[in-house]
Formats: structure tokens, sequence, C-alpha cells
């Protein structure tokens, strides 16, 4: 027999079978919409992260105080005058800079203060975060951008730069380039305005570190709450990080590993091990989907097998006038293959509706707007039809392997 005549008598059986074909063909279909779901999702939060990790400069790293086992593998620090890393009494000084500078991979060095205090303007008060920097290097190393005005200067000292937030959302009213808050009775004035950032940020306020330390309470000076390295490559940031944990450890008399009192955390680290993190939560939650494809496969062999049963007599026929065991075999194989086509190209629609549903859900923001690409709508697809053609094997062999005489007689 031909591929078509297959074809056609395993679309047959289809036909003619149409309640346990179609409720077989519904798991399928929640199979693979399941895992096409689950998997575009999660292409689309990779997509999202990505995009939003693609505006860090992976080239920084920073040094704060305190160490635990934990952060030497990866060190969260939270906004500025919210700490982070273990509690220690530790601190940060220029000495540590200074020793520092004779590392030939660093492009740029600066320490920062930060800390959480009362800003007033027209006659509201509002406790904001506060990071001095030091602006002969800041303005080099920043990712942010001003929407009005500039940033830092070298030679600026009472004056700030302030997120959209602040500028716009925080006071009744806005505050403008030029106009000037006061932080703890004293006079700033504002010369940059930042754009609004995705990934926050708006609600910062950046000084220069000398005119910061005389108004963050608890600021001294020459003594800071992070220190800010640039390197002169992204293919050097690993190298460098083991450098600088090797140099601050000799300056600061650290002889043991579990003495160390100062964590280095590299922006290109955070980005890869949030990566990785996103592509193992898709990978589970698809493996999680998939436990619907077996229960949809063992669906598929069932109905096989008692296709197989209900046309013994027609499988006795056609072996009597002249039918092979392969054609019996390619018959029934055609008909599993076409109940997983049918369930994958529905499991597919369904799988979009799902995405589309889950980024909803999540917030309009995180969705794409590109819908399944074309290479996992191929991917569910054949996935679907292989699963239907293993499925359908065991039973399409026993199919093949009947003896005409006992298929005639049997009732």
């Amino acid at each position: 027999m031909r591929n078509s005549t297959y074809l056609k008598m395993g679309l047959n059986m289809l036909v003619h079978s149409k309640l346990r074909s179609w409720l077989t063909i519904i798991g399928i279909v929640i199979g693979v919409g399941s895992v096409v779901g689950i998997i575009s999702l999660g292409d689309s939060m990779q997509a999202n992260v990505q995009s939003k990790l693609s505006d860090l400069d992976l080239t920084t790293m920073t040094i704060s105080p305190g160490y635990t086992k934990a952060s030497s593998n990866m060190h969260m620090r939270g906004p500025p005058g919210m700490g982070g890393g273990a509690s220690t009494d530790a601190e940060l000084t220029k000495d540590d800079i200074n020793a520092l500078r004779g590392l030939d991979s660093i492009q740029y060095i600066e320490g920062e203060i930060s800390g959480r205090e009362e800003i007033k303007y027209a006659g509201q008060n509002a406790t904001l975060p506060i990071t001095g920097v030091d602006p002969q290097v800041w303005r080099y190393m920043t990712t942010l951008k001003t929407q009005s005005g500039r940033l830092l200067e070298p030679a600026d000292k009472n004056v700030a730069v302030i997120g959209s937030d602040v500028a716009s959302q925080i006071y009744d009213h806005d505050i403008g380039v030029n106009q000037v808050i006061t932080i703890n009775n004293k006079s700033v004035r504002v010369v940059g305005i930042l754009k609004e950032e995705g990934m926050g940020g708006d609600s910062r306020i950046y000084m220069p570190i000398d005119g910061a330390v005389g108004l963050i309470t608890n600021a001294k000076k020459d003594v800071y709450d992070s220190i800010s390295v640039k390197a002169k490559s992204e293919d050097l940031v690993d190298g460098l990080t083991k450098d600088i944990e090797k140099k601050l450890m000799v300056s600061r008399h650290i002889n043991k590993e579990d003495d160390r009192d100062f964590s280095v955390t590299a922006s290109k680290s955070l980005a890869d091990s949030v990566t990785q993190m996103m592509s193992s939560m898709t990978l589970f939650l698809g493996a999680i989907a998939a436990v619907s494809l077996l229960v949809g496969a063992v669906g598929i062999a069932n109905t096989m097998f008692t296709s197989v049963l209900e046309k013994t007599k027609e499988i006795g026929t056609m072996k009597a006038i002249g039918a092979k065991n392969r054609d019996i075999l390619m018959i029934f194989l055609f008909n599993s293959a076409m109940v997983g086509l049918v369930g994958g190209i529905l499991g597919i629609i369904l799988g979009a509706f799902v995405s589309s549903g889950l980024q909803a859900m999540m917030g309009g923001g995180m969705a794409s707007g590109n819908g399944l690409s074309i290479l996992l709508m191929f991917k569910g697809l054949s996935l679907a039809v292989l699963i239907g053609v293993i499925s359908g094997v065991v039973p399409a062999y026993r199919a093949s392997k009947l003896k005409p005489v006992d298929a005639l007689r049997y009732e």
C-alpha cells in the first residue's frame, strides 16, 4: 500500500470513532497546551528580564562591608540606606580605595555613602534615600540618564540630581531644575532630574559626597557604605573580583576566609544568576506540565488497543485479501499519529491563550507581544505526533501480528 492509502485509512478510523478519539485528543490538547503555554511564558519572562539586565553595566562591581558564606556566592545589596550583607562593625575607608588603585584591570573606583533623610519642599516633608557619590567618577560609571538638567560635575557640592518620582510624584508641587529642596535645614539646589527607570531608583537623590557627608546622619569623611568599581572590560570582571578580594584581605590584614569582613558583588554574576534561575524555573514548570502529556499518551495507547479489538475482523479480512503485516502496522501508526497531530494543533492554540492569559495576570508590561515562536510551535507539534506514534506502536504491532483465521473468527 501507498502512504496516501495509510493516511486515508487512518483518517477514516479517526472519523468513525469520534467520541473516543476526541476524549483521547483532549488529553493531548491539555498536555501540549500546558507545556507550550508555560514555556512561552518562561521565554517572555526571560526576554523581559534580559531587556532589563541589558540596561545594567556588567563591568561594575560593588564592595560592601559585611560577609557571610552565603554572600560569597551572591551578595544582594539593598537600596541605599537599607543596608546589605551581614551585620558588622567593619568599615570601608579611603585606605581600601588606595589599596585597590594599583590593580591594572580597574578603570574607575569611587566610594559612596548612603542614608535616609527628611527632604522638605514647598512645605511638605518626605523621608527619602540619599546617595553621596564622587562626581568626578560617578558620571562615567552610572548608567542613569537625565530627562532634564545635567549629572553631577566635579565642582559641585550642595547640589543634587533627583529621581523622576521625587520630581513629580512625591510632592504636591513638581520639582524642576534649579529649584531648591531642604535637607536637614540645609538648602540644596536641583541640577538634574533622572529619566524614569524600569528597575527602580526613581525615588533616590544623588549628591556629591563632600556635601552629603554633612547632611546624612552618622556619615563620616573618608568612610564609605560601599565602594563601586568599574572594570576596563566585561572579560576582566571575574579575574578582577578575585584580585580585589586578595588585595583587600592583605591590606585589611585578614588571614582566613572566615575572618573576611567585606563582600564583593559583580553585576555580571548577579545577571548570570538571575538568568540561570529563570531558566531553571521554566524547566521545572515545564516538567510538571509534561506529566499531563504522559496521561495523554496512556489515553492514546488505550484508544488504540480498543480500536484493535473492535477492528479485529476487518484486520482479518484485509489480511485475507493480501494485506501484509507492515500495512496493518502502518495504518494503526498513522491513526495514532493523526490523533497526536490534531491534539498538537489544538494544544498549541490553547497554549497561546494560556500564555497570553498568564502574562496579562502578571502584568501587561511583562508581555512580549510576539506570541508563540515558530520554533516552539514546531516543537510542540512534533512532540504531540511523536507521543502519538510511540503510544500506538505496541497496539499497532499486536494488530499486525494477528493471524487471518483467528481474526476472522473473532467475536
